[in-house]
């Protein structure tokens, strides 16, 4: 057939209709229940009992965890001291970074701090540092996880930038800034009788740390071997799975303000006695206006100080009981009914409103 154009047209075919709507059905879905999402579900109704049961309960539960928690912590004993400043001699104060960056400079400083309250053993030594960015990315990222592993990968510097080799072209082990930075304050310690208090420095460290991060078969090479030193020196001849000073360092702090673990003291000490401690400031935090502090402190069930989780669940458990009771007081004074779909917006007489 042609139309006016002179143009033939096709006439469709008589089962061209069926040929489309089978191949619509062909590509619909199989059905099923989860597909159409007819699966049974627990739908509950929030009514006023059940918010204010669930509140009052919650509140029940935390307000009693956050007193045991906030009591656990104010059990801890501390002993903070704040040295980087007090340590710099008087004709230095001026100029505390030629001061630390002197090597015919002693840096010896004895401190001397009291006992407020009894502490039991074991009593942990750690070293505080403020305004030091371990979780810089840079900083983090420089260093060789293989190296540190496996004495057959020593040449393997990669990540290691910008302390990957000596300047003749020797690999360094361990690489990279982190380890480069290790920290090297000294710290001894007495009692006012003269006494000696040992540091045990065994065990400081994570044991999956000393096992599977740090070879055994791993030792020292070419370490603080440049012009510019950057921290403490390691033994070449004590492999890095037995140098816990190192693998508590590397195992990086994720804010400017962190303590780590120098070492425990399994000594008992009473109130008000003496502690004499000979320390070596020699850890270069002037150059970025950090602070260092010697902290000595006591555990309980909980760990060490930390306030923030008792208060925690006292600010929860204490809110849920406020909203607890202000559902209450709104139930009982301008009480509604459950699905009353006057209370919708689209229900409601806009001269009411």
């Amino acid at each position: 057939m042609k139309n006016d154009t002179g143009i033939s047209a096709a006439r469709p075919s008589a089962g061209s209709g069926d040929g489309n709507a089978a191949r619509r059905n062909s590509n619909r879905p199989k059905y099923s229940r989860f597909t159409q999402q007819e699966l049974p579900a627990c739908k509950p109704i929030l009514t006023p009992q059940w918010v204010i049961s669930v509140f009052t309960l919650i509140g029940v539960i935390f307000i009693p965890i956050g007193v045991v928690a906030l009591l656990a912590s104010n059990d801890v004993v501390e002993i903070v001291d704040r040295y980087e400043i007090a340590c710099v001699p008087p004709n230095m104060t001026h100029d505390k970074i030629g001061y630390i960056q002197n090597p015919s400079i002693s840096k010896t400083c004895t401190r001397k701090l009291k006992v407020p309250k009894d502490m039991d053993k074991p009593i942990y030594v750690y070293y505080q540092l403020d305004n030091f960015y371990q979780n810089h990315r840079r900083y983090v990222k420089s260093r060789n996880d293989q190296q540190l592993r496996d004495a057959s990968k020593a040449n393997e510097t990669s990540g290691c930038d910008p302390e990957k080799t000596t300047a003749d072209g020797m690999p360094i082990v361990p690489c990279g800034l982190i380890a480069w930075s290790l920290f090297n304050d000294t710290y001894s310690f007495n009692r006012g009788n003269g006494e000696a208090m040992i540091v045990n420095k065994k065990d400081i460290s994570w044991k999956s740390d000393r096992d599977h991060k740090f070879g055994s078969d791993v030792y020292p090479k070419n370490f603080q071997n440049g012009a510019l030193i950057g921290g403490g020196k390691l033994d070449p001849k004590i492999r890095l799975s037995e140098q816990e000073d190192l693998i508590v360092w590397m195992r990086t702090a994720a804010l400017p303000t962190f303590r780590k673990l120098y070492g425990r003291i399994d000594v008992d000490l009473k109130e008000n006695d003496i502690i004499t401690v000979a320390l070596e400031n020699n850890y270069n935090t002037y150059s970025f206006g950090g602070k260092k502090k010697l902290v000595l402190s006591t555990t309980t069930w909980l760990g060490g100080r930390n306030s923030f989780l008792g208060i925690a669940y006292l600010s929860v458990g204490g809110l849920c009981f406020f909203l607890s009771t202000a559902f209450t007081v709104v139930s009982l004074v301008k009480p509604r009914t459950i699905g009353d779909p006057s209370y919708l917006s689209w229900n409601r007489n806009p001269a009411s409103q």
